[in-house]
C-alpha cells in the first residue's frame, strides 16, 4: 500500500455494527479523492461495508491480509464523490 491514507480507522475488537457506523461517519466527512484505511476489516465487514456505502461513491484501492498473530486485515477506500 503506497502513500499515506487521509484517515485511518482501527476497528479491531469493535462490534461490527459500531465499526460500520464509524466508517460510514468518516466516509461522509471525507472529500473526493481522499483515502480511508480501515484496520481490522475482515471479509464479513468488507461485504457489509460495501452494502451500506453508495456503489458509485468509492473505489477499493487495495486490501491486505496481515500475517501477524492477530491475523487482521486492512482495506483502503478512495472516495469518488
Amino acid at each position: 500500500m503506497r502513500g499515506k491514507a487521509d484517515y485511518t480507522l482501527d476497528v479491531r475488537g469493535t462490534i461490527s455494527p459500531f465499526s460500520l457506523l464509524k466508517v460510514s461517519l468518516v466516509f461522509q466527512q471525507m472529500k473526493p479523492r481522499q483515502v480511508v484505511e480501515i484496520l481490522g476489516c475482515d471479509s464479513d465487514m468488507q461485504r457489509d461495508l460495501l452494502r451500506i456505502l453508495p456503489e458509485a461513491s468509492y473505489e477499493i484501492v487495495c486490501t491486505e491480509h496481515m500475517t501477524t498473530d492477530t491475523g487482521f486485515s486492512k482495506v483502503r477506500l478512495k472516495k469518488h464523490i
